[in-house]
């Protein structure tokens, strides 16, 4: 993946994530190759993209090539399947999701911005 955004493509992974998210926010992107409103969204997450990676860890998941990691995903976090969908962890748990044109760059900024400073 470019940047800094991480690619999530096993199911171990999701172990390391929730992890991870007792000393910093996790960001789960789920992507679909091939759904206009993924690509829309997409764009908009990499304009702020610097931005989050300041202040989370962000993962990319393709839901077309990575499926049983994606089933994964809403088994571990007891969520309903979307795509495009981005979810923010935070002590193990989602506290925040957005999907489809939900995703807008500045609320998922501010979503973490609001978990870190209440965990502070």
């Amino acid at each position: 993946m470019e940047n800094d955004w991480k690619t999530l493509s096993s199911e171990d992974q999701i172990d390391q994530i929730i992890s991870d998210s007792n000393n910093r926010p996790q960001v789960i992107y789920k992507h679909s190759t091939r759904c206009a409103v993924s690509a829309q969204a997409y764009r908009r997450l990499k304009i702020i993209d610097s931005e989050v990676i300041q202040a989370a860890d962000i993962y990319y998941l393709d839901v077309i090539a990575s499926r049983p990691v994606s089933n994964a995903v809403a088994d571990r976090f007891r969520i309903r399947h979307e795509s495009p969908q981005l979810l923010l962890i935070r002590n193990g748990r989602v506290v925040w999701e957005e999907s489809h044109y939900g995703i807008q760059g500045e609320a998922v900024l501010e979503a973490i911005e609001m978990q870190t400073r209440q965990s502070q």
